[in-house]
């Protein structure tokens, strides 16, 4: 192969070979180049990442290096240790701690990138060996030739970004875990990969730099610790382990060795992002960086300039589902303070502004008094617009009697150490800080996180509520206390755990997160209980109405504008059972729901609901309120034609009207008068009986104007309006309502008649008189009727005999019971003796 006689030393492509070379490169690198089990010629063969990384090994054994050079550890020294992790079927932790699942997904995320660009650079270079051929073996050609694939693939990726401005942009990842998910240990699991590396982690808080070293050395690696390596000076190992803050960093980021550290691990990556820390990292581009973050909320251009690729996304939601963190249930409550007025400043409140409208005696005892009510001495934390203010609510909450303790900058270490001991220990319930907890600090039984000073960055917020997302077995979920209006959609200025988890509506009490598959705190007792009522808060009108039409039986009218509570009455009246009715009109009261949203329900059940019964009370109901001159002629209408009105029409047009009689209806006398005697024509055939059955002539009288013609016809009209109006008034308007005239002398005649006979009020109430009223007789009873057994016809209670024969029951009916029959089926055979009764009685037992 060309390749081969290209090397400056041959590698064997047979097995025993492969092996004996990867053994002899092992034992320099560090790093295994095979595991058990795998097959040396697709491990390690052609254009496979490890066979770069074994070939570019043998060529520096070769030109006589005792240790790898820096630049082939960032190529391949993290790759071959993560592999080695990854290769254990329970991959582990120097002190055994095994990853979870998430975690083994960051670092396989991270692999693959490594792979993916050493492969890369092989295919953009022709080969590593001809590289190798070109140049000799240099730590700054090597470092040369990683920098001109930098510079291709950043071209790809960032075109706008020259190659030279940035070189070491395309070694930096990020992977981005929620809060209390465990990012410790996966930065642990990267540690644990680079055991033959410099690691040097940054983090942004003097506090966390101690915390990390705690759970380093938990986790076996303290005999790593060395103090940062400068420049011109050997370190006492060849795998430093340093952690220092982002600010010193800053600062002494010229004076570092280069040579030193391959793998830098930046915590809370967001906080990278100014303008002197992301200049220094640009400054220091020979190590491969890996960014961890927790929020969501990035700026997208500063993140794609430090850390371009992701490796590993995370999003709170799956999180909560695999129960890696503690549930999220949240609590509205309306803010007692306007701050409208507060302006925004670098994406967040101005802090004095926002302390002058909150820091208030009265406010801060609410505040304590609400705690004290809904939690007691649940452990929580309260984050305050200033360090004042912390102070102003610590002493209020403990007035209340809360074991309460303000802790901010001005805290001496030692002190904070001591407070935050007392926390853990149970001593103090909740801790009041402006911003000093809001990252970095953990503590699995804080539960209840108060935002009585809001803010306007979804990046803050996400860092609070992290406070409280460690499990715990006494914790069944986190409670976030939000100060916003209960229906604040996430247009507000102000973020809330809706907004920023981009949730449809909000449910007090209720689980924001979704639920985990796998409960662990099964015997923690429930905060929060969840309010039998939500409303919607996304801001997305097609999302709102589809939490309306889903959620129609839960949704609190109040908060809804008027168009959508219009749109939930109709769902509401088309799906509200018969049963439900009487706690659906509560609901209606105590909402208060506008007149317009009642109207729109009653309107709709009455024409669209599918029980009788609802429809009918529907109706009277929607009359019994004035009703406009549209509305009124919609009900007439519906009433009149629709399907569904078919088999209780007549009740209908006694409820219309009877609403006419009584003035309901808003119109005009003249309109009022077409309704009312278009309602007494759709009952023509009951006014017809009513009047025949009143007044013996009416028949004849009907019958002569029906089956007449010209002037005979309209003299029969004349007789029938002079006989109607001397009758009674309900029979009277009963027969002018089933007449009906072929001309127009005649129609004339027969109007003018139903204009004079009375006042129309009195005409709708003797008509609705006529009518059956609805009846109140359920269909349950109607039922039991049919269920009742018949009396036997006499004779068939004769003495019966034979096998056959029906058998008597208890009252004395000869009835066969089915049921038994059914259950125990017999043997028909021939009676021994028919008797003439016993003949009788079978057609009998058949009938019933």
């Amino acid at each position: 192969m060309q390749k081969t006689t290209e090397n400056p030393t041959t590698l064997p492509e047979t097995a025993d070979g492969l092996v004996a070379a990867a053994l002899r490169a092992e034992g320099w690198a560090g790093e295994p180049f095979l595991h058990p089990g795998e097959d040396p010629a697709l491990a390690l063969g052609p254009g496979a990442a490890r066979r770069l990384a074994l070939d570019e090994a043998l060529r520096e054994i070769d030109a006589g290096r005792r240790k790898p050079s820096p630049s082939w550890k960032v190529r391949f020294g993290l790759m071959l240790g993560l592999e080695r992790v990854l290769s254990d079927p329970a991959p582990h932790l120097a002190s055994g701690t095994e990853l979870r699942r998430h975690q083994i997904d960051a670092l396989a995320g991270m692999l693959t990138e490594l792979i993916a660009a050493n492969e890369l650079a092989a295919e953009t270079n022709g080969h590593a060996v001809a590289v190798a051929e070109e140049a000799p073996v240099e730590d700054d050609d090597e470092d040369d030739d990683v920098i001109d694939v930098a510079a291709e693939e950043d071209d790809d990726e960032e075109p706008e970004l020259p190659a030279d401005a940035d070189p070491g942009a395309v070694r930096r990842y990020r992977f981005r875990h929620p809060t209390a998910s465990g990012k410790s240990i996966a930065a642990a699991g990267f540690v644990e990969a680079a055991r033959s590396l410099g690691v040097l982690i940054l983090t942004h808080r003097r506090l966390l730099v101690s915390q990390f070293e705690r759970d380093l050395t938990a986790e076996g690696y303290g005999d790593r610790f060395a103090p940062a390596v400068e420049a011109g000076t050997e370190p006492l190992r060849g795998n430093p382990l340093t952690i220092q803050t982002y600010a010193w960093f800053a600062r002494h980021v010229g004076s570092l060795s280069r040579d030193a550290y391959q793998l830098v691990i930046a915590d809370e990556a967001h906080t990278a992002l100014g303008e002197k820390t992301s200049a220094a990292i640009r400054s220091f581009p020979e190590p491969i960086y890996i960014g961890m973050t927790a929020t969501e909320q990035l700026i997208a251009k500063q993140v794609s300039d430090v850390f371009p690729a992701s490796v590993d996304d995370l999003p709170l939601a799956d999180a909560a589902r695999r129960g890696l963190i503690a549930p999220l249930r949240s609590l509205r409550v309306p803010p007692a303070a306007a701050i409208h007025s507060v302006p925004i400043v670098g994406g967040d409140f101005d802090e004095g502004a926002l302390a002058a409208a909150l820091d208030h005696q009265a406010l801060n005892q609410a505040a304590a008094s609400l705690y004290r009510d809904r939690f007691d001495n649940t452990p929580g934390i309260v984050y305050a617009a200033g360090v004042e203010h912390a102070y102003n609510l610590a002493q209020e909450f403990r007035a209340a009697g809360i074991k309460a303790e303000a802790v901010s900058g001005r805290t001496p270490p030692v002190k904070l150490a001591e407070t935050l001991a007392a926390y853990e220990r149970g001593e103090i319930n909740v801790l009041i800080n402006a911003m000093l907890l809001a990252e970095g600090w953990n503590s699995p039984r804080a539960t209840v996180v108060m935002h009585l000073a809001p803010t306007a960055s979804k990046r803050v917020y996400q860092q609070r509520i992290g406070r409280i997302m460690r499990t715990h077995p006494r914790k069944e979920a986190g409670i976030v206390v939000d100060f916003v209006p209960k229906n604040a959609t996430h247009n507000e200025r102000v973020v809330s755990l809706h907004s920023l988890l981009d949730s449809d509506f909000y449910r007090e009490g209720a689980r924001v997160t979704p639920a985990p598959r796998r409960r662990v705190q099964r015997r923690a007792r429930r905060r929060l209980t969840p309010a039998p009522w939500l409303v919607p808060v996304t801001p997305d009108v097609r999302r709102r109405l589809a939490v309306i039409q889903r959620e129609w039986q839960r949704v609190d009218p109040r908060f809804l504008d008027e168009d959508e509570q219009r749109y939930w009455a109709t769902i509401a009246a088309r799906q509200v059972r018969y049963e439900d009715r009487a706690d659906f009109v509560k609901k209606l009261t105590d909402s208060r729901a506008s007149k317009a949203c009642l109207e729109q329900f009653l309107a709709t059940c009455a024409a669209e609901n599918p029980n009788r019964r609802l429809r009918m009370t529907a109706l009277a109901d929607r009359v019994s309120m004035i009703v406009e001159r549209a509305d009124f002629d919609d009900l007439v209408t519906l009433v009149t034609s629709a399907p569904p009105w078919e088999k209780d029409r007549m009740q209908g047009i006694r409820i219309l009207l009877r609403a006419i009689a009584d003035g309901h209806a808003n119109a005009p006398e003249q309109i009022q008068a077409r309704w009312t005697w278009k309602l007494a024509r759709a009952s023509r055939k009951v006014q017809d009986r009513r009047a025949s059955a009143e007044y013996p002539e009416a028949k004849r009288l009907l019958g002569a104007l029906a089956n007449s013609r010209g002037h005979r016809h309209e003299e029969n009209a004349a007789r029938l309006v002079a006989e109607a109006i001397k009758l009674p008034l309900p029979v009277g308007v009963a027969l002018l309502a089933s007449a009906e005239a072929y001309t127009p002398r005649a129609s004339k005649l027969l109007d003018a008649a139903r204009e004079d006979i009375a006042p129309l009020p009195e005409i709708a109430a003797a008509l609705a008189e006529n009518l059956p009223a609805p009846k109140a007789t359920p269909g349950r009873s109607r039922r039991r009727r049919r269920k009742k057994k018949p009396q036997q016809a006499p004779g068939a209670a004769a003495v019966q005999t034979g096998e056959n024969a029906a058998q008597p029951s208890p009252d004395g009916d000869a009835t066969p019971r089915p049921k038994r029959r059914r259950r125990k089926p017999r043997a028909r055979t021939a009676p021994a003796a028919e008797t003439p009764a016993a003949v009788e009685s079978q057609p009998a037992a058949a009938e019933q």
